[in-house]
């Protein structure tokens, strides 16, 4: 049984401790980086986004749109900079389009 705390703590830091003792981080890792990958994109971008998957520290985005994918091949590091920076932390540090 978890052990109880006598003093007050916010909501945020019990959640966190929560997240900790659990080990959920890297899942939701994963559902942050498919969240920010949308926000970031955007809707013209998304349309052609098929699936969005991290593994380890690599994201794996399948695109429908060749040409899509071949343009954003050549901004690759820019858009790892700009997940990351979203993420406030470094979680992806190889991006691979299919």
């Amino acid at each position: 049984m978890p052990k109880r705390h006598n003093e007050h703590i916010s909501i945020k830091d019990a959640l966190k401790e929560f997240v900790e003792t659990n080990k959920l981080e890297k899942g939701l890792d994963k559902v942050n980086v498919a969240e920010a990958w949308a926000k970031l994109m955007g809707n013209g971008i998304n349309n052609y986004t098929t699936s969005v998957n991290l593994q380890r520290e690599t994201l794996y985005v399948q695109l429908s749109s060749s040409v899509l994918r071949e343009e954003l091949s050549y901004g690759k590091q820019k858009i790892i900079d700009m997940l990351n920076e979203e993420l406030g932390k470094e979680i992806v540090k190889k991006l691979i389009l299919r």
